[in-house]
């Protein structure tokens, strides 16, 4: 088709999409359409961003008031007031003292400037060594080169080079032990010892950061073993190693509360996030730095001097900072991540309630964030394209990573859009 012929899409093959497109139309509270006008519920808040659902009429109304009063206004040298209001809001549900926010973009952008600050952060202090970082097999960090790097996905890095030098992984947490067990695993926390076999191997001085996921999502929502976080903080604090939680998928009340540290009771020393942060409405990134990180590397400079060579044009613009502030309003006036952690059990005992399934081989959850793997094809990613289709045309939009089919409904969903969701999925997967 002619009018599909210019537009490359992301993460899509692209000429079996345009023989048979799947186009959206659009979007009202927990649906989309297509251009046939067949309703489909989203079970995937978009990418994960629209926490609080299509189309709400007051970011609408804050992005619209933003482009009247200040369109767009430089953040280098100069500052408007949405991006210090923003920041000061976001303080008020981070955990711990991560209080001063960077922002970007994206995730990917997230994820590049936390490495940035982390090895600022050690040259400032006298520890320019500390150049390296540990990653895990199977995450996902963005798809900038950082990024890439530090993934764990092998197919988003083969065809890309090297990567940056200094990038070592750890072994991913899926493991047979753990099949069809919601919330987090009884085994697998002694992973978390690979961390200190990379420190013995290569020197814990030599490494800056340790950068994980507090539930690897885009892998197909991979729920740490009991205790395994605990285990990365500790061994971080023994060696000095700055511990970052990528929530770009688990931020805004995705597990029950604000952050996935929160469920956790973890408290990293920087998180990446986007994504929810602005429901979706304007791109939009930062980075959570904890003030000690802040103040290390702004004393560190001379007077009037810059302290952090790094930013972005649009870097806290002002109609994505609108677009943040009147999400966040919603979601403390609305107690919207209370709600979620109310609706959360009966997702998960809808969702596992598919494992009778012949196809699926395994499923995991937490929170608003579900699993579900399927028996491989004819080839791998054959079968998870397929159910894709079958779901699409079954009224629901999901994402599929290979053969797992990711769920991530709304926070604001209702017991009813759980089970549409459910019953589409085994009316859709008891064919196979």
């Amino acid at each position: 088709m002619a009018e599909f012929e210019h537009y490359w899409l992301p993460f899509t093959p692209n000429r079996s999409f345009k023989k048979e497109p799947l186009v959206l139309s659009r979007a009202e509270g927990l649906y989309f359409w297509n251009e046939a006008g067949e309703r489909l519920l989203d079970a995937c808040s978009g990418l994960f961003c629209c926490a609080l659902g299509h189309g709400r009429r007051e970011i609408l109304d804050a992005i619209t008031a933003q482009y009247r009063e200040l369109d767009f206004g430089p953040s280098f040298r100069y500052a408007h007031r949405g991006g210090f209001e923003l920041a000061s809001a976001l303080a008020e549900i981070t955990p711990g003292d991560l209080d001063r926010f960077f922002f970007v973009n994206s995730g990917s952008e997230a994820v590049d400037t936390a490495l940035k600050i982390a090895l600022l952060y050690h040259r400032v202090r006298g520890e320019g060594q500390r150049q390296r970082f540990v990653s895990r097999e199977r995450s996902y960090h963005g798809v900038n080169f950082g990024g890439v790097s530090l993934s764990g996905m092998p197919r988003n890095r083969e065809d890309f080079g090297p990567g940056l030098p200094g990038v070592v992984h750890m072994r991913h947490t899926h493991l047979e032990a753990n099949r069809f067990q919601p919330g987090c695993g009884a085994h697998g926390s002694e992973l978390a010892l690979d961390l200190q076999r990379l420190v013995d191997t290569y020197g814990g001085d030599s490494i800056a950061a340790c950068v994980v996921e507090p539930i690897a999502g885009s892998t197909g929502a991979l729920v740490p073993p009991v205790g395994y976080l605990e285990r990365l903080r500790e061994i971080c604090d023994r060696h000095g190693i700055l511990l970052v939680f990528d929530e770009v998928i688990t931020g805004f009340g995705r597990t029950g509360k604000a952050f996935a540290a929160q469920s956790f009771g973890v408290l990293p020393d920087m998180m990446t996030v986007a994504k929810a942060l602005t429901n979706g409405a304007v791109p939009m990134g930062g980075v959570a730095v904890r003030n000690g990180i802040y103040d290390e590397i702004t004393n560190a400079a001379a007077d009037d001097a810059i302290e952090f060579f790094h930013g972005y044009t649009y870097s806290a613009h002002p109609l994505a900072c609108a677009a943040g502030l009147a999400t966040q309003r919603i979601y403390r006036e609305e107690g919207i991540f209370e709600r979620a952690a109310e609706l959360a059990p009966y997702f998960q005992e809808r969702v596992f309630g598919l494992r009778d399934l012949p196809v699926i081989e395994d499923i995991r959850g937490y929170g608003l964030l579900a699993g579900i793997d399927l028996a491989p094809g004819d080839r791998p990613g054959a079968r998870g394209t397929a159910a894709l289709r079958r779901l699409f045309a079954g009224g629901l939009v999901v994402r599929v990573t290979a053969d797992t089919v990711i769920l991530a409904p709304a926070l604001v969903a209702e017991r009813e859009h759980v089970d549409q969701i459910c019953d589409t999925l085994r009316e859709a997967l008891q064919g196979f």
